[in-house]
């Protein structure tokens, strides 16, 4: 039994030694079957983890090479603003260099100027000194010019006085001689129309004499030339010095005006009879201040009667002051500040002053403003004569004389 028992025991223990054996091997089995999932899952994570990781790094890497590159860029524009920074300083530097330079130039300018302006200071001092020298020795040659223009004007009345006297001797004995010779004779004639018959009555030289208007007992006195081309002429209108005011009235253009020795206009209502009675030529004789002298010439001259506002007539022009006639054709009415009788809608006799033989202001004006040499250009008011001197030179002197065409 015993024996039965230990062989029955050892049995037993053999096969629980083989059950646990399997039991073991079995639980060993499964734990490693969990213990490899549990790896297995493992090593999955890790292996996602280390995609993700890598896939971060990957970003990691392109933004640091991203950042790389634009550091390299900023590195680049800053070295090239500093550069254009040294450029910019070294033209700054060039520039306070030019300016010190400059204001080296001025200052020595300044210094130069203030010379000069105490120089011309002192010129302005002496001019004024001369200036003022100068004033005191033209009034005492105003007082001279006066004394000798009364002593001239008197001289001039005596020369006269003894033309006529003359002339009223010769006349007296003319008319004693033909007395004497014949009874029936005519009186010799004593009176003149124009200076033509002055001239033919054997008073030969220039001068102021009296005329008589034609069938009429009136009186004026006007100046004769009796040098130019032959002389006989009878002046009609004369400028020289601007003595004399000629924005007149129609009255004072009808009957003349001013001083016959010197500037004046003879009259329109005698120069209208005149010329009507027989055929005068009219003659303009122009100066300039350059010492230059023109004439026109027209061998047919007349004036209308003043009920046809004493119209100019002019035919046949020769003569070295233009190809053309300044007096404009056909001709028109005479016009004054008072009477407007011009083709203009505006009065051209206020305007350009005088009076004269507009058109619609026309190329002439002989009897306008007088301007004194150096202030004569650019005058559309003055002695005007279009075509010898344009429409703005304004003429130092001139004369309109007449003389029968059969002189």
């Amino acid at each position: 039994y015993k024996q039965f028992y230990n062989k029955l025991e050892s049995y037993i223990q053999d096969n629980m030694k083989k059950e646990m054996v399997e039991i073991q091997q079995n639980a060993v089995q499964n734990q490693t079957a969990v213990m490899i999932e549990i790896g297995t899952n493992l090593l999955n994570q890790t292996a996602e983890q280390t995609r993700k990781l890598t896939d971060v790094e990957a970003q990691v890497l392109n933004q640091t090479t991203r950042l790389e590159l634009q550091l390299l860029e900023h590195s680049l524009s800053t070295n090239k603003l500093e550069k254009q920074i040294l450029d910019q300083t070294s033209e700054i530097n060039k520039l306070q260099d030019k300016n010190s330079l400059l204001e080296k130039k001025v200052l020595d300018m300044e210094d130069k100027h203030v010379v000069q302006l105490q120089s011309i200071k002192e010129e302005k001092d002496q001019l004024q000194v001369l200036v003022s020298k100068q004033n005191s020795v033209i009034e005492e040659l105003e007082r001279q010019l006066v004394t000798a223009t009364a002593n001239n004007s008197v001289l001039q009345k005596q020369q006269h006085d003894l033309m006529e006297t003359v002339h009223n001797l010769l006349s007296l004995m003319s008319t004693s001689n033909s007395a004497k010779n014949s009874l029936g004779a005519k009186e010799e004639q004593i009176i003149f129309r124009d200076c033509a018959e002055v001239y033919k009555s054997g008073l030969t030289t220039n001068g102021v004499y009296t005329l008589t208007f034609p069938n009429s007992t009136e009186e004026i006195k006007a100046y004769c030339d009796m040098e130019t081309s032959g002389g006989g002429w009878t002046v009609i209108q004369r400028r020289e010095d601007g003595s004399v005011d000629f924005q007149r009235t129609w009255k004072e253009y009808k009957v003349g005006f001013g001083n016959p020795s010197g500037e004046y206009w003879l009259g329109n209502e005698l120069v209208s009879q005149l010329t009507n009675q027989q055929r005068y030529v009219l003659r303009i004789h122009l100066r300039d201040w350059e010492g230059n002298e023109a004439y026109s010439l027209y061998e047919h001259f007349y004036l209308s009667s003043e009920e046809l506002n004493y119209r100019i007539h002019l035919k046949g022009l020769t003569g070295t002051a233009g190809k053309i006639s300044s007096i404009s054709q056909p001709g028109n009415a005479f016009s004054t500040k008072d009477a407007d009788n011009d083709k203009c809608i505006c009065k051209c006799s206020q305007m350009l002053t005088g009076g004269w033989w507009f058109d619609a202001c026309g190329p002439s004006n002989l009897n306008g403003m007088y301007y004194p040499q150096r202030q004569n250009t650019n005058k559309f008011n003055g002695i005007k004569w279009y075509y010898w001197k344009g429409s703005g030179y304004s003429l130092k002197a001139t004369a309109m004389m007449i003389r029968p065409a059969n002189f």
